[in-house]
């Protein structure tokens, strides 16, 4: 089971959607943005990650400024993403093999 989080604005996130399926992959798409993830999903993807959740939080977001989450802890960081998913970086990939940030998308190719 392949799926991606993703932002269909987002050229990072379509390019990696064009990747898995140039693969042969037919990934269940996640519009996060539409459909939120709640802070347990979070955690879940974060424990199946190779980055912390700060690595996972776009900074250049109004949200981020306006709720100074440059001090916050994880938990926080977390709470935010799951009220503004904005906040999410993407793409995310979750196969069985882990979970990955397709920035650059070479970093999905360990987990396919």
């Amino acid at each position: 089971m392949t799926k991606i989080y993703h932002n269909p604005r987002c050229s990072k996130s379509r390019a990696a959607l064009a990747y898995l399926q140039e693969q042969g992959l037919e990934p269940e798409v996640i519009e996060y943005l539409k459909t939120p993830l709640s802070v347990e999903q979070l955690n879940a993807l974060v424990a199946q990650c190779d980055l912390s959740v700060r690595e996972l939080v776009r900074t250049n977001e109004a949200p981020y400024t306006d709720l100074q989450l440059d001090q916050a802890d994880e938990q926080q960081l977390l709470e935010a993403i799951a009220e503004h998913p904005i906040l999410l970086n993407r793409p995310l990939v979750q196969t069985k093999k882990g979970v990955r940030l397709g920035r650059p998308l070479e970093a999905i190719y360990d987990i396919l």
